[in-house]
C-alpha cells in the first residue's frame, strides 16, 4: 500500500475528530445561530461534491475539487440562508478562483501545470461572468425540504456542461495534447454538469436539515464523526500490526 494513501487516511481521521469535537461542542458555540450551521453546510456539500467527482474524475481530484467546492458554496449558502444579500464582486471573484485553481491542482498529476494553469485561469474568469449574470449557487434559493430545478437552473446546468467542455478542449489544443483529447473534454463537461445538478437539486433539502437539526442528532453526529475518525487514525497502526507492506 502507497504511503501517501496511509498518510491521506490518518489525515482525514483527524480532521474527523475535530468536526466531531464542534458538534459536541455545539452550545459553546453559540446554539442555533453559532457556526456549526455553517460547518454542517459545508460538510454535507463536500461529501456531495467530492464523491460526484471523485466517481467521475478520480479520488485525488474528489479530494480537491470536492473540499473546494463545497466549503466555498457552503459559505454563500449561510449567507442567503440569513437573510443577507449576496457577496460583493470581489468577495465572488475570489470563491471562483478557489474553485478553479482546486480544478487545476487536481489535474496537475495527470496533465502538467501548462494545461492545469490555463485551465485554471479560464474557470476563474467563466465563473466571473456567471455571477455577473446573476448565476450563483444562491440562485433560487429554497430550503423546503424537496429537491427541486427551476428553468434558471436548468439553464445553469447546460451552459456550464459546455463551458467546462468547451475549456478542457481549448487548453488541450493550447499546451498540445491531442491524445484522447475529445474524451477528456466531454468526460469533464459531463461529470461536472451532472454533480451540479444533483447539487442544486438537493440543496433545498440540505439547507431545510442543516438549518433544523437537533440538539441530540448533532451531539450523536458528533460522536458518531469521532469514533470513526479514530478507526481511520488506527488504520495506520492495524497496516503494522498485520504486517501490511507499506511503499
Amino acid at each position: 500500500m502507497d504511503h501517501h494513501t496511509v498518510a491521506a487516511v490518518s489525515i482525514a481521521g483527524t480532521c474527523l475528530d475535530v468536526i466531531g469535537s464542534l458538534y459536541l461542542a455545539y452550545d459553546l458555540l453559540g446554539g442555533r445561530h453559532g457556526p456549526l450551521r455553517l460547518l454542517t453546510r459545508a460538510v454535507t456539500y463536500s461529501v456531495v461534491f467530492g464523491v460526484g467527482y471523485g466517481l467521475g474524475l478520480g479520488l485525488f481530484f474528489g479530494l480537491a475539487a470536492g473540499v473546494a467546492s463545497g466549503v466555498t458554496i457552503a459559505i454563500e449558502l449561510n449567507r442567503t440562508a440569513r437573510g443577507l444579500d449576496h457577496y460583493s464582486f470581489g468577495w465572488e471573484a475570489l470563491f471562483s478562483a478557489i474553485r478553479a485553481f482546486a480544478f487545476g491542482a487536481a489535474l496537475y498529476r495527470t496533465l502538467g501545470w501548462e494545461f492545469s494553469g490555463a485551465f485554471a485561469v479560464l474557470l476563474t474568469v467563466g465563473q466571473i461572468l456567471a455571477y455577473s449574470r446573476g448565476m450563483r449557487p444562491a440562485l433560487d434559493y429554497a430550503a423546503t425540504g424537496k429537491p427541486r430545478l427551476t428553468r434558471r437552473h436548468v439553464w445553469g446546468i447546460l451552459v456550464r456542461t459546455v463551458g467546462y467542455t468547451a475549456t478542457a478542449l481549448f487548453c488541450s489544443a493550447l499546451v498540445r495534447r491531442p491524445y484522447h483529447m475529445w474524451w477528456f473534454a466531454l468526460r469533464v463537461g459531463i461529470v461536472t454538469g451532472a454533480v451540479t445538478g444533483v447539487a442544486i437539486a438537493i440543496v433545498p433539502s440540505i439547507e431545510n436539515y442543516a438549518d433544523n437539526l437537533p440538539e441530540r442528532r448533532l451531539g450523536a453526529f458528533g460522536i458518531a464523526l469521532i469514533f470513526f475518525g479514530f478507526a481511520l487514525q488506527s488504520f495506520q497502526y492495524w497496516l503494522a500490526l498485520l504486517d501490511v507492506r507499506v511503499t
